[in-house]
């Protein structure tokens, strides 16, 4: 991209001195004239037009091309190296049509620190896919993200591309797993959801080698719903809850670790304390890293219950509770939200723990 921004300047550059010939273009005719008056005025229209907009590219200074084009290489999120199909054929369990896999953005759905999210539905086809980062950054952690959504949407860019970004970043392979969503009926333990991130994560460590992946050193980070699915995952690793498609299955689905960002339904209900039933915290469970606002409307109980569990099992447990900041913004930062800093916090805490050099 930054090679396209410099050819586009020099063009500019070079021409700007120059009034563009309006009838031709590399030497050619622009259009075909013939001996009527009115396709002759029409050439003529159609010359002054393109008179019109070259003078005013000649017009535009150089640095704002420049911002112009580095704000649409921001824009874009990197490229997977490998996007993997879980399941060979339809996912265990699925039955029926759920419609077309699209982004599910309503008109009036607002944005977050100023840029729209993609909300992709009717996921029926799972996938991973795998953001290496640059070889001469690779610590060789590896982390599976787990956007949230409500089990109904995945915020696939807020809550996944642009967090594999960051782990890049920072040295560490990202797997961005899209599970299925919404929830099925009938499914009010979300099983599926668990078989996806099961699959996914045996998948990562049985081609750890690879992907340049140290298969001891590969954790789940998740977002509300994503919160959930990584926290039930650590918890229920034991044993698949599918039939074994292959080898991968044999490998072990336990995070080495885990973050949890403003995690959802971790706790039975605003009445209780005790941790949902499929929460079976041990003294096995990884070691968590958790970042919450006190006002997120999704309740901030899941923070402290969560994390209360982990202490009395003797898993270590880092805490970190904001004052402000609500719900469901990633890691777009905000002047207003000290809570969006949370990725410098995880940064640290991954240095702490060794899994990224100091």
């Amino acid at each position: 991209m930054a090679e396209s921004v410099l050819r586009i300047l020099v063009y500019f550059e070079s021409n700007s001195s120059r009034k563009l010939d309006s009838r031709k273009l590399d030497g050619e005719p622009r259009y075909r004239s013939s001996n009527t008056g009115e396709n002759k005025m029409s050439g003529r229209a159609e010359d002054d037009r393109v008179d019109s907009v070259a003078m005013m590219l000649q017009r535009i200074p150089c640095a704002l091309l420049c911002l112009a084009f580095l704000a649409c290489e921001q824009s874009f999120a990197a490229e997977p190296a490998k996007v993997i199909d879980l399941w060979p054929g339809t996912a265990p369990g699925d039955k029926g049509e759920i419609g077309k896999e699209q982004d599910m953005t309503k008109p009036d759905e607002g944005l977050v620190a100023g840029k729209a999210v993609i909300r992709l539905g009717n996921v029926a086809k799972p996938t991973v896919s795998v953001y290496p980062p640059p070889p001469e950054k690779n610590t060789g952690a590896a982390v599976m993200v787990c956007p949230g959504g409500g089990y109904h949407i995945l915020a696939l860019d807020l809550e996944g591309t642009e967090v594999c970004e960051w782990l890049n970043s920072i040295g560490v392979t990202a797997a961005l797993l899209k599970y299925r969503v919404p929830k099925r009926e009938g499914d009010d333990a979300h099983l599926f959801p668990l078989q996806d991130a099961q699959r996914a994560l045996g998948l990562i460590r049985h081609r750890a080698k690879e992907w340049g992946i140290d298969p001891k050193r590969i954790g789940v980070l998740g977002f509300s719903a994503g919160g959930h699915l990584a926290a039930s995952l650590s918890n229920n690793y034991e044993q698949r809850r599918y039939p074994s498609v292959d080898e991968a299955d044999n490998a072990s689905c336990r995070a080495d670790f885990l973050l949890l960002i403003y995690p959802a339904y971790l706790f039975r209900s605003k009445e209780s304390t005790e941790l949902a039933d499929e929460m079976k915290v041990t003294e096995k469970t990884p070691p968590t890293f958790i970042a919450m606002a006190a006002d997120d409307p999704v309740h901030v109980e899941n923070a402290f219950y969560y994390g209360l569990a982990l202490k009395k099992a003797g898993v270590p447990v880092e805490v970190h509770i904001y004052d402000k900041g609500g719900h469901g913004y990633g890691l777009r930062s905000r002047k207003d939200a000290p809570v969006t800093s949370w990725p410098d916090r995880a940064t640290d805490w991954l240095r702490s723990r060794g899994l990224l050099p100091n």
